[in-house]
């Protein structure tokens, strides 16, 4: 295997890996936030609002 292969799959593998938990924590800090609750919570009641 080339040296620069191998570089570039390490790379992808480690940065890669904390990219995304790096997303998941920030969506899962927008979805918990409490300053989001009264959205959310409007948001779920809408499929049981009458036009």
């Amino acid at each position: 295997m080339p040296a620069s292969y191998r570089f570039f799959a390490e790379f992808a593998q480690t940065w890669g890996l904390l990219y995304f938990v790096a997303v998941f924590l920030a969506v899962l800090t927008y979805a918990l936030a409490p300053s989001r609750k009264d959205r959310f919570d409007t948001a779920s009641r809408m499929p049981l609002q009458e036009d």
